[in-house]
């Protein structure tokens, strides 16, 4: 006779593994967050998916205005600048969207059982669909300024894998820094826009590089991360094992720390938000 199976709280298994597994058994639920942002997000928009491609365009063509002069001295600054804006714009949005998902979720969580961690995953997920869209407002303005797409860009999936990791871990600290500490949702604005403007997005590498001997992009972790973008879509070139390396050690470091931390605070973050 089969004995019944019994809970032992002594044998639970560690935290981060026990919520991997727990994603992977939910997987189809996360589907169905993922496709809600998205719908979410358009069902009342009279142009709907096409804001994701127009948004960037209209950001990048006020910034080209106000800044082409200034940094004139960078080919084809459109592009340069698209490639930071579309990129910039899924890690901002989605780590800041990850604070907000948890309000949200919590109310769920205090009802029934859910991975937590499913929340902050499908927001992380969206916003790489709309990166994903935002490839053909960028491939435009590459064909209208003349820089033609190379072999190199059929890599992109792969610096997305790496954007969609470095994301995932930087959401997964804020939601649980944010969760405990409500005022960390006022500031991280003020953080991501003092981030952005230190950050090869809007002034060219070549100007920061001056500031601080090059320490101020050597200590930015989205620098490397945005490097490999611009070396596969703006320059054409298959960035070196060395910056897939560092990139690719930044991002997981970032979901790791990311991940142990959120699911060691996982079963109190529905009790504080």
């Amino acid at each position: 006779m089969k004995r019944p199976a019994v809970y032992d709280s002594a044998t639970r298994k560690h935290p981060a593994i026990e919520e991997l597994f727990a994603l992977l058994q939910y997987r189809d639920l996360i589907y169905q967050f993922v496709r809600r942002d998205i719908v979410a997000r358009y069902k009342r928009s009279v142009l709907g998916v096409a804001w994701t491609m127009l948004n960037p365009l209209g950001i990048m063509l006020v910034m080209t205005v106000v800044f082409s002069n200034v940094f004139g001295r960078v080919e084809s600054y459109p592009v340069y600048l698209l490639v930071g804006l579309i990129t910039w714009t899924s890690f901002s949005q989605s780590t800041s969207t990850s604070m907000n998902s948890m309000v949200w979720g919590s109310k769920l969580l205090q009802q029934i059982y859910l991975p937590s961690t499913s929340f902050v995953v499908s927001t992380i997920f969206a916003s790489l669909v709309n990166f994903a869209l935002s490839i053909v407002p960028l491939l435009i303005i590459m064909l209208v300024t003349g820089v033609m797409p190379q072999w190199p860009m059929l890599l992109v999936p792969l610096a997305m894998i790496l954007l969609g990791m470095f994301s995932l871990g930087i959401g997964f600290l804020m939601a649980t820094l944010a969760a405990f500490f409500p005022d960390v949702t006022e500031f991280y604005p003020v953080l991501m826009r003092a981030w952005m403007y230190i950050s090869p997005i809007i002034v060219p590498e070549t100007v920061l590089q001056e500031v601080l001997d090059g320490w101020l992009l050597k200590l930015n972790p989205f620098y490397y991360i945005l490097n490999i973008f611009r070396e596969l879509i703006y320059y054409g070139t298959f960035p070196s094992g060395l910056d897939w390396a560092i990139a690719a050690a930044i991002a997981l470091i970032s979901l790791v720390i990311g991940w142990v931390v959120f699911t060691k605070k996982a079963d109190a973050i529905a009790y504080y938000v």
